[in-house]
C-alpha cells in the first residue's frame, strides 16, 4: 500500500481485499469477519478489534498488535515478530503458529491454545499462561522470567536454552520436554511433572522441587 492511501473497510470486511502490508488500521473493528490468509504484514494494528475472527493463514509478520483485541480468534497465522504486547488473546487459537520473537509482554493468554506453536526467541517476561496448552510447542531461548506457568502442558516442548528464572511452574507437566541449558533459578516446580525430560545443564540454583516427580 502507498502511504496516506484511503482503505476500503468495507472491501475488508467482505473479503474483497487482502493485500493489505504496511497498512494503517489502528482502532478498527473487524470482529467477526473472515479475514483468512489476509496480509497484514508490518501493519498498524494498535487497539484493532479482530475477535471472534478467523485470521488462519495470514500475514501478520512485523505487525504492530499493541493492545489489540482478539479474543476467541483463530490465528494459526504468521506473527514472526509481531509486537503483541498488551494484545487480548484469551481463548485464542494460536495452534502451530509462527510466534518467533514475537512481543507478548504483558498480553492476556488465558485459555489460549498454543500446541505446536513456534516461539523459539519470543518475549514471555511475566505473562500469565496458567493452564494453557503448549504441548510440543517450540520455545527454545524464549524469556519467560516471572511467567505463570501454573497447570500449564508443557508435555514434549523444547526450551532448550530458555530462561524460566522466578518462573511458577507449579504442576506443570513437562514430560519429555527438552530442558538443556534452561535456566530456572529459583523458579517454583513445586508438584511438577518431569519424566523424561532432558535435564542436562539446566540452572536449579534455588528451585522449588518439592513433590516433584523426575523419573
Amino acid at each position: 500500500m502507498q502511504q496516506g492511501e484511503i482503505v476500503d473497510l468495507e472491501a475488508i470486511t467482505q473479503g474483497k481485499n487482502k493485500h493489505l502490508p504496511g497498512a494503517n488500521l489502528e482502532d478498527e473493528n473487524f470482529s467477526n469477519v473472515d479475514l483468512s490468509r489476509i496480509n497484514l504484514a508490518g501493519a498498524t494494528l494498535v487497539g484493532t478489534n479482530f475477535s471472534h475472527s478467523k485470521l488462519e493463514g495470514a500475514r501478520l509478520e512485523g505487525a504492530n498488535l499493541l493492545g489489540a483485541q482478539m479474543v476467541a480468534t483463530d490465528l494459526r497465522a504468521n506473527l514472526l515478530g509481531a509486537n503483541l504486547m498488551q494484545a487480548d488473546l484469551t481463548g485464542a487459537d494460536l495452534r502451530g503458529s509462527n510466534l518467533r520473537g514475537a512481543n507478548l509482554m504483558g498480553a492476556k493468554l488465558t485459555q489460549a491454545n498454543l500446541a505446536g506453536a513456534f516461539l523459539s526467541g519470543a518475549n514471555l517476561m511475566s505473562v500469565n499462561l496458567q493452564g494453557v496448552d503448549l504441548r510440543g510447542a517450540d520455545l527454545r531461548g524464549a524469556n519467560l522470567n516471572g511467567a505463570n506457568l501454573q497447570g500449564a502442558d508443557l508435555s514434549q516442548a523444547d526450551l532448550q536454552g530458555a530462561s524460566l528464572s522466578s518462573s511458577n511452574l507449579e504442576e506443570v507437566d513437562l514430560r519429555g520436554a527438552n530442558l538443556a541449558g534452561a535456566n530456572l533459578m529459583s523458579a517454583n516446580l513445586l508438584c511438577a511433572e518431569l519424566e523424561g525430560a532432558n535435564l542436562n545443564g539446566v540452572n536449579l540454583t534455588g528451585t522449588c522441587l518439592v513433590g516433584t516427580f523426575v523419573g
